[in-house]
């Protein structure tokens, strides 16, 4: 059977995937013939080509090509200028993470849970300072303990716990579901929130620097405390021009790096490199918040905090990127832990399909849940 596809919706398709014209080129030899309407494709070479360009297949019955649009509110920029189309990538994280939310909602409620009295309890009038130190009393976020933790990567991992334990999912993933092929670019966005007083949810683009995460974290939990979900490409160096998002990214630096102890810690007279590698170490923090902070503090003028940041930014990237580890742990991490293990337990309780089950976990095999149960302890 073939299927009269319009050419406009064929040229759509590609421009949004973000793949090259030479990749359709290579993979569809047919596709010339398509454009200029000389022959039409099979169904099945149509699930193929929604496929390899990430389009739902519905789509290419429309009349004409839809207006992508985020489903969330939207604060990414570029120099203060909104960002265009969204990529398919972003739209199906979005939407799965939506999903969760709501699948986690309605099991909060069932399992009587109480809303979440944080989500909300903030506005942008509020002192940075206040509202940073309300978050780290919520989260049981300890200074302190943070300076005994080895390296910022466990001071992260144990960020992103305690957020799981106040009642947050905390979804960190640098791929679409679990499609290692499609990764989530961090030029593009950079994290987002979806408020709700029973499912808070925080996604973190885990393909970002290991650096850059721990700020985004701190940013989008700021959003959850003024109940505003949004998408962010939030940076430690950055003021926003809107005022949510300057407000966000001034309370998450205070967060991770009180400016009361950076007037304390802060050598002025020490060489930059060596004093940012140190409160580095000291806020297990990255070198770019700290970076951040030393400008707050006076320590640097405009024009060299930005020639310092982009040489550490550089730096950073450059650095290798760790392999994925245990499938099973990055599969939590991917999903947050709390999520992780409510729908393991309801699937096992025969109150949710293993159909959905996998659907919103992002595999298919019997044999990979039953492994991410135990290795949650919940089968």
């Amino acid at each position: 059977m073939r299927i009269a596809i319009k050419p406009s919706l064929l040229r759509w398709a590609c421009d949004r995937s973000g793949r090259s014209n030479a990749y359709f080129v290579h993979r569809f030899p047919q596709l010339a013939t398509w454009l200029i309407e000389a022959a039409q494709p099979t169904f099945k070479q149509l699930q193929d080509f929604a496929s390899a360009s990430h389009t739902p297949i519905g789509f290419f019955y429309l009349s004409a090509p839809p207006v992508d649009a985020v489903p969330i509110p939207d604060f990414r920029t570029v120099a203060n200028t909104p960002l265009g189309r969204p990529s398919p990538d972003l739209l199906e994280t979005i939407y799965i993470c939506q999903q969760r939310q709501e699948w986690y909602r309605d099991f909060a409620r069932s399992m009587g849970e109480t809303p979440r009295p944080f989500v909300g309890s903030l506005t942008i009038s509020d002192n940075e300072i206040a509202a940073a130190e309300r978050i780290r009393t919520a989260l049981g976020f300890d200074r302190e303990a943070r300076r005994e933790a080895s390296t910022w990567t466990e001071a992260l991992r144990s960020f992103i716990e305690q957020a799981d334990t106040a009642g947050i999912m905390v979804m960190c993933s640098g791929v679409v579901l679990n499609n290692n092929t499609r990764t989530l670019n961090p030029n593009e966005f950079r994290g987002f929130a979806l408020s709700d007083d029973l499912a808070p949810l925080v996604f973190v683009n885990g393909s970002d620097t290991k650096s850059a995460q721990m700020f985004t974290l701190a940013h989008e939990l700021a959003h959850l405390w003024l109940g505003r979900t949004s998408v962010s490409d939030s940076q430690a160096s950055e003021a926003p021009d809107h005022e949510v998002e300057g407000w966000c990214n001034r309370v998450a630096a205070e967060i991770l790096v009180p400016i009361d102890l950076m007037r304390r810690e802060f050598q002025r007279a020490a060489p930059i490199p060596e004093e940012m590698a140190r409160l580095a170490r000291r806020f297990k923090v990255s070198t770019l918040v700290v970076l951040r902070r030393i400008r707050d503090v006076g320590g640097l003028d405009e024009r060299a905090f930005w020639t310092a940041y982009k040489a550490e930014e550089q730096r950073l990237k450059s650095m290798a990127r760790g392999s994925g580890g245990n499938f099973y742990l990055t599969q939590a991490a991917r999903v947050s832990k709390r999520f992780a293990r409510a729908l393991v337990s309801s699937t096992l309780e025969g109150q949710t399909l293993h159909r959905d089950a996998f659907r919103l976990l992002g595999f298919h095999k019997v044999e990979t849940f039953e492994k991410l149960g135990h290795s949650l302890g919940v089968a």
